[in-house]
Parts: C-alpha cells; structure tokens; sequence
C-alpha cells in the first residue's frame, strides 16, 4: 500500500490552519485522517477513527488534558477540524475503574465531556482510543486485515505474520467493554505498534501523526504481501465470466422494486432505490460455484450489517421470460424476509426491547448480471454497493487464503440491533418523497430547476432531462451535486426511451414524471407556416406524450401508483393574440393530461396539470417579455404582474405547485392555475 504523507502538503495544512489558530497537533491529525479516509482499502462509511491526545484551558484558565476524537457522521475523507471535538479526558479515563458500563450512559459521559456542546457525538469507540496512553491512534477497517483475520485460525496467521508487534485482542462488540479488553491486552506487551482486533479492523498508534499513520500503512502492506502469495481464483478466472445482455434492466429493475416495495397504512409505499454495481471482478465473483455458500456466512465487519444485513438475496435468472421473472423474484424476495423473520426471532432476546427491522436485503446478487444495492435512498444504496465491492475483495481474498469466517450469528444480531442504533430508528422521520424518482424534462431552465428544488428538498432522487448545453453547464452547484442531469432530446422517441433507460440503470425505476419541457412560437394563426406549428406540436405535445409513455412503462411494471403532471400554460384555457402556435399543442397537451387520467387510475397513477402564466423563464424571457407588453399596450412590469393580486408570479412558485400535486394522494386529473388571478383563464 502506497504511503501518501508528503512534507510539502503536511507543511501547506499547518500554515492553513494556524491562520486559524488551530495547533500544529490538530493540523497534522486533520491530514492523516484524510489520508486514511481517502484511501477505500482502508475506511469506508464510518469504518475508522481516529485522535490526538493534547492540553488546553478550561474556562477558569486551568490546564486540562483533552482528546480530540473523530465525531460521529463524519467522513474522514473530508474531515475538517470540527468534525474532531475535542473531550475532557480525565473523567473518561475514570471509567477504566468501572466494572461495566451500558452503551447509553457511556454515550451520556462522551458528551458531558465535550468542551463544546453543539459538536457531534464522539465516537463510540472514544474510550478505546482514550484508554490507550498514545499522543495520535488511527483506526481503519483495512481490507487486506479483514481477509487475513475472518479466518478459523486467525489468532495463529497474526501470530505468524506480525509476530509480536501487533497485540491480538478478541472480538468484542464496540464500547466500554471492547475498551478495556483492548487496554488489558496493550498491557501484557506495551511494545506493540499497534492491536489487531479480530473480525474487526486495526488500530495503530505513535507520538506524531506521522509514526501512526506510517505504523497503519507498514502493516497493511504486510498484509498484503501476505495474501498475495494465494492465487485468487474467485476473482481472477482464466476465462472471464460475461454479462447476459438478455437480462434487461427495464424489466429486472422495476419488477424487482415492485416486490420490494408495500402499502403503509397512511396508503403510501414505501419506495426503494437501487445502485448497480457491475465489473469484471463481480461478474466472476458471482459465478462462483460456492457464492451462497461463503456468502452466507455473515459480514467481513461487524458494522456493515446495519448497511447490508447479515447476508445477500442471490437471484438465478435463467429464463427471460416477464412474467416468470416476476414471480421468480417474488419467491426469492418472500424467501429472504421469512428467512429474516425467523433470524430476529431467535435472536431478539440477546438484546432488549428491540423493534423488528424491515427485511429486505440490502444487496441481491445476480450472477452474470451484477449487484443490486439497495437503499431508501440513493445515498443510502450507494453506501450498500461501496460496502458490497469491498466485501466481493475481502472474501475472495480470505477464501484463497483459507477459509472466510465472520462473527456468530448471535453477535451480528447484537451489531444490528444495537441500542444506540436502535434509539435512532425511533427518532428518524423520512421526507414526504424519500424512495421516490422524479423525472423532470426541460430541467436546467428556471422552472425546472425550482421544481427539482422543491423536490429534492422533500426527500426525492431528481433526474433533469436538458437538451441545452449551455443551461446543463450553469446548472448550479446546489442542484448539479444532487440530481442526475441527461442530456435528452425530448421531440426524439428514441432519445427519450434512452434517457428512461438511463434513470431505471441508475435508481432503479421513476415515481413521478414532471413533463415541462416547452417553447412558445407565435404567429397569426391563419397565416403561420405549418413548419413553426409542427416544431411547437414536436415540443409542446408530443414531447409530453413520449415521456408520458415511456414513463407509464416503467410504473406499470412497478406497480406502485405513480405521477404524471405536465406544464400546460394558460394558453391551454385563454389564448392569446398572435400565440396560436404556442396555445393549440398546448390545449392537446391538456387533453393529454385527462386521457391519462381516464385510462390509468385504475392502476393507481395520478395524471395533473400546471397551468402558470407570465413566468420568467426560457419562454417567457426577456425578449418575448417587450414583445407581449407591446402587444398588450402595457409597460413590462405590468404585463409581468397584469393579474388580481397585482404582483410577479415566480418560477419557485410553479414548483410548489407541483410538488402540492405530487403529494396529492387523491387529486388526478386536475389542473393547477398559478398565475397570480386570470379571471379569463378560469376552468370552466
């Protein structure tokens, strides 16, 4: 394993944060925690901590000792200084003389001990690093020690390999306990460079950043050396395995959330969302002969079961047929929840007053296809997929080593089920729209981007469809980190059923279609040329009618409800002069809206009209803004707010309104007006 500590950029982080006044101690510990994060051989989600042991004044300019510790929701990737709170250490190290200690009150102790109460709760294993008599300690979950450890023998193979530089501590579930055990065995041999904790992850430790940090990559790359001295046949095939191509995304995916996904009593599903990891190394891996074998044996760490349960789904598709997929899906789906059922119950009692976790799997294996790494929300899958890669190197690795071996059952429940974790469940509450995918057309332009915010800050993954480049490009930050953005020609059918591809690939299927994609042409009616009226019909009516299609498509195959609303104008209900061309398609395109309605309520998806006027936008921009007011006899600022509340109707405003429909769960067919109060543009 490469060293990356470099003098130069060690030197750039001290000179940064003495600006701040932060010591040259906090700086280094910032760095190397960085370092270790940055690097997913050895840290990935939470999987590590790290501290530094140092002194500062209290209020009352007594010199205290203090430990800056790695707080909980950090990424040591990007930690800065805030994410490593510091905590009085005297009252921690108190509880060395405790004989036990629950999880909630050490929890309550960690926090009593922070010198600033607004920072994150230190982490669970703060007594382990404070117990510990070293000025910095790192922590990683190192894959190259999880695949030399997960072994029936594990205690010999470390004996063997780190002779006695490295203490051995047995596996503990984190906290108080694991703490002491972890001292007690530093104890026997204060000479160790670090502990290896079985089933567990690795611990290095030094009086500078550099000297621990350094100690973390020595032993890792010793374990590397190690295993590469066994072929790894799982990955490493001589005949390569391929992907069917068969086996078609549109269907697998779809059906897959369709039994996933069920009805709450408040008459919601509660949606999944998907990450697909495929590469060569999965596809051999899941060729394996003794996949559900190996793979049934737990997790290669104990904190990846709250991410991706104990176990994977493994899902053989050999017939292509839809139907037969469905059902067979079904199966294996009420096969893994039955199987989870009877796990909690002959578990719950080793940990009081649990609450049953869902069962689904977390991750499906499906051979010659790839991962399904699933999540309520995008995020949340991803960190299941990440998790899965890393898993697909360990074990393959520990099994061409020997034989992998993860913690008992009984302590992989007790991991999943933790109290502290546990304690967050009761607390947490979902957006309105989280495990849904909205779908928006026309999404870079100010009412699609204020439709995704709206969207997005109510719990929904966002994809934009954008056919202009220059609008994709100032997408700004806040939206482009979040949503996914294809470039999609919504007037091309092909294009369209593409892009639709593209968002079941990557989250699995859409919930909600938000068509409002459109331009206004105009003209005298009973003199334009039919090319300007069929380029308005292309965009203002038959975009809405592609993306309508290939959207019904995938919800259908869900079969959980869906959404479908559409920017229809004004124009549709009160033309005006010399806007023909814009108004007609526009009428068809409400037409549209109710035809849907119609043919697909019984299938539980709402169909639901905008009708906004005067908005700024790509249409209604600064051009078409004079001509309409000089059409109109009017100034600009009173064409812009010529409606009864005399005021600007705003594009945020057109996002409200959408998101109000979306949420409607018994309103189809409708149609929205946002535009300020158009006595003649009233429904009638």
């Amino acid at each position: 394993m490469k060293n990356n500590w470099n003098n130069k950029d060690a030197n750039d982080y001290i000179k940064k944060y003495k600006q701040q006044y932060i010591s040259k101690d906090l700086a280094l510990r910032v760095y190397t925690t960085q370092l270790l994060g940055k690097n997913n051989k050895l840290v990935l989600h939470g999987g590590g901590n790290t501290s530094l042991k140092t002194t500062t004044k209290n209020i009352f300019g007594e010199k205290i000792n203090v430990m800056h510790v790695k707080g909980s929701g950090w990424d040591m990737g990007s930690i800065d200084y805030p994410g490593l709170p510091a905590v009085e250490l005297e009252p921690l190290l108190k509880t060395k003389k405790l004989s036990k200690l629950n999880d909630f009150d050490m929890v309550n102790l960690q926090r009593r001990c922070l010198l600033d109460s607004k920072s994150p709760n230190p982490s669970v294993e703060t007594l382990l690093h404070a117990f510990l008599p070293f000025k910095f300690i790192d922590h990683t979950h190192a894959n190259a020690i999880l695949s030399l450890i997960d072994q029936p023998n594990d205690i010999a193979i470390c004996k063997k390999i780190f002779g006695n530089k490295m203490g051995i501590v047995p596996y503990v579930i984190p906290g108080f306990d694991l703490a002491k055990l972890a001292f007690n065995v530093f104890k026997k041999n204060e000479k160790v460079e670090g502990l290896i904790l079985l089933n567990h992850g690795i611990f290095t430790f030094g009086n500078t950043a550099k000297e621990s940090y350094d100690r973390m990559i020595k032993y890792v790359t010793i374990a590397e050396k190690e295993l590469s001295k066994f072929k790894n046949n799982i990955l490493n095939k001589k005949n390569n395995i391929k992907k069917n191509n068969k086996l078609n995304t549109n269907i697998i995916l779809p059906l897959i959330r369709k039994n996933l996904s069920n009805k709450n009593e408040d008459g919601n599903y509660t949606k999944w969302i998907f990450d697909i990891r495929v590469n060569q190394k999965i596809l051999n891996y899941l060729d394996n002969k003794n996949l559900k074998n190996f793979t049934s044996r737990g997790t290669v760490t104990p904190d990846h079961v709250i991410r991706t349960k104990s176990k994977p789904m493994i899902l053989n598709i050999k017939n292509i047929d839809e139907s037969k997929i469905d059902l067979l899906i079904n199966k294996e789906i009420k096969k893994y929840k039955n199987s989870y059922k009877k796990y909690y119950q002959k578990n719950k009692n080793f940990v009081k007053n649990t609450i049953e976790l869902d069962g689904n799997p977390r991750l499906i294996f499906i051979p010659k296809f790839g991962i399904v790494s699933i999540g309520r929300s995008k995020k949340e899958a991803k960190i299941a997929g990440d998790l899965a890669e890393a898993t697909v190197d360990i074990i393959s690795k520990a099994e061409s080593l020997g034989k992998f071996t993860s913690i008992s059952e009984k302590e992989i429940f007790k991991v999943e089920y933790w109290p502290l974790e546990q304690a967050k469940l009761k607390t947490l509450k979902r957006a309105q729209l989280t495990g849904n995918v909205t779908v928006i057309s026309g999404g870079c332009g100010a009412i699609g981007l204020s439709v995704a915010r709206e969207f997005i800050n109510n719990g929904s993954e966002v994809v934009l469809l954008e056919n202009n480049s220059i609008n994709i490009k100032n997408t700004p930050a806040d939206i482009a980190n979040i949503a996914t953005i294809i470039k999609c020609d919504v007037t091309n059918d092909e294009d369209v059923k593409k892009a639709i591809s593209q968002v079941v690939d990557t989250y699995g299927g859409v919930d909600i279609m938000v068509s409002n994609a459109g331009a206004a042409w105009q003209g005298e009616i009973g003199k334009v040329n039919s090319k300007i009226l069929k380029e308005s019909f292309a965009l203002n009516f038959y975009a809405h009618q592609y993306l309508s299609q290939a959207c019904i498509d995938i919800m259908l195959k869900q079969n959980t409800g869906g959404v479908l609303l559409f920017n229809i104008t004004k124009q549709a209900i009160n033309p005006g002069n010399n806007f023909g061309p814009y108004g007609i398609p526009k009428a068809s395109t409400l037409f549209l809206m109710r035809q849907y309605t119609l043919e697909y309520g019984k299938f539980g998806i709402r169909s639901n009209g905008v009708n906004p006027d005067r908005i700024r936008s790509g249409i209604v921009n600064n051009k078409l803004i004079a001509s309409r007011s000089k059409a109109r006899n009017v100034t600009e600022k009173q064409y812009m707010s010529g409606n009864l509340l005399n005021e600007e109707v705003l594009a945020e405003d057109v996002g409200k309104a959408f998101l109000s429909l979306a949420l409607a769960k018994k309103t189809t067919g409708d149609v929205m007006t946002v535009d300020g109060g158009n006595i003649q543009a009233v429904l009638r």
